[in-house]
């Protein structure tokens, strides 16, 4: 590649009818190639840099561009005395940044660090399990969350009482300074202060200059009803402290509900498997079923029910959150087939069987019926 004669749409290897967005495009493709920073002590990657930039900073200026076009490098030879052919040098790290925004500082470790002075304490995860009947009715939970609180010594300043905390003389309070590496400017945190912009002589010795300290603190939670889980709960200014007199974090509270032995919830319904006795199944009758508020509903099963078939109990559900009224609990039936039978039960069953005929079985009978209809397909009977 050329380094200064080389057409500048070859050098970003785009048509002359490129666009402004495809243009942006090729030279960051190009320019993250040829960085520096991604190739340190190499001169043939550093021309190229300078190159590809030199070319993007005429290409993206509409008057540049409309003189490149229609004379060539002569056309803005003009304006590039100082700027691209030595001297002062171009800042192309300006170009860079323009490009790249924020993700400049990201893209080489040097991420840019919040401003100096107090700053805010870190939020708070705190996992909290409960019981279906929990979110159902709603509760009051007592938890201890550890934590950090403001050094009572210092104030959360974190200095020695009776001393200043002093302005950084390194990056004169900014929290960052800039250096110059060759023809590239880079802004990073400043190291003398952390970033703060201040710093502390004589740190507190309570808290070793942090204005923080290790706790744990006792809070009253308020479950709501109808919670589900997976919801999160947020406790403004019950999180983390912040340093140098900074404000709290958040404490979020995220809700986790046990299985259940009986019920499975889905939204505001709960579903309940229930095992019937093949004799209830058969002849129909009354069943007790508990329900999640620790009651009792009693339910009419119709004769002749079978397994799958399913009941529902309007408003015996979950509590909506919020909201007065309750979901539905939605029973599901299977018929169990008695088993451990003494004599005379089997004895009974025997009559019955033989008592039976194809209309008191009719799902069986239609059936068999389908499989004689292929087995007789199959042997041509």
């Amino acid at each position: 590649m050329s380094a200064t004669k080389a057409c500048y749409y070859e050098t970003l290897g785009v048509g002359k009818t490129v666009d402004g967005k495809q243009l942006k495009s090729a030279y960051r493709k190009l320019a993250m190639q040829y960085h520096p920073d991604r190739n340190p002590d190499d001169a043939a990657a550093e021309q190229n840099f300078k190159t590809v930039s030199e070319a993007y900073s005429v290409l993206s200026d509409e008057q540049k561009r409309a003189g490149y076009d229609r004379f060539g490098h002569a056309g803005v030879d003009g304006n590039r005395g100082a700027g691209f052919g030595g001297g002062r040098g171009a800042d192309f790290s300006d170009i860079f940044e323009q490009v790249f925004g924020d993700n400049f500082g990201d893209m080489f470790g040097q991420g840019r660090q919040a401003s100096s002075g107090p700053a805010r304490g870190s939020d708070l995860r705190y996992p909290l399990e409960i019981e279906l009947e929990d979110a159902f009715s709603g509760k009051d939970v007592e938890i201890k969350v550890p934590t950090t609180k403001a050094c009572k010594e210092c104030d959360g300043k974190g200095a020695e009482p009776g001393t200043d905390i002093e302005t950084c003389t390194t990056c004169q309070g900014h929290g960052r300074v800039r250096m110059r590496q060759g023809f590239f400017t880079v802004e990073q945190h400043c190291r003398d202060c952390g970033g703060q912009g201040t710093t502390v002589r004589s740190p507190c010795k309570e808290c070793d200059g942090n204005g923080t300290q290790a706790t744990r603190r006792e809070l009253s939670v308020n479950i709501p009803a109808g919670v589900e889980d997976g919801t999160r709960i947020r406790l403004s200014g019950e999180g983390a402290a912040g340093t140098r007199g900074g404000p709290m974090g958040d404490l979020y509270i995220f809700i986790s509900v046990r299985p259940h032995s009986l019920f499975e919830r889905e939204g505001a319904d709960l579903y309940c498997r229930a095992p019937i006795p093949m004799a209830v199944a058969a002849l129909g009758g009354d069943v007790e079923m508990p329900t999640i508020d620790g009651g009792r509903k009693k339910v009419s099963i119709p004769a002749g029910a079978q397994t799958g078939k399913r009941l529902r109990l309007r408003g015996e559900g979950m509590s909506k959150l919020r909201r007065p009224n309750r979901g539905d609990m939605i029973i599901e039936l299977y018929v169990e087939t008695p088993r451990n039978l003494n004599a005379r039960q089997k004895e009974l069953m025997e009559e019955f069987r033989e008592e039976c005929c194809p209309d008191s079985h009719p799902e069986h009978t239609n059936f068999f019926k389908k499989a004689k209809d292929i087995w007789g397909k199959v042997t041509g009977e």
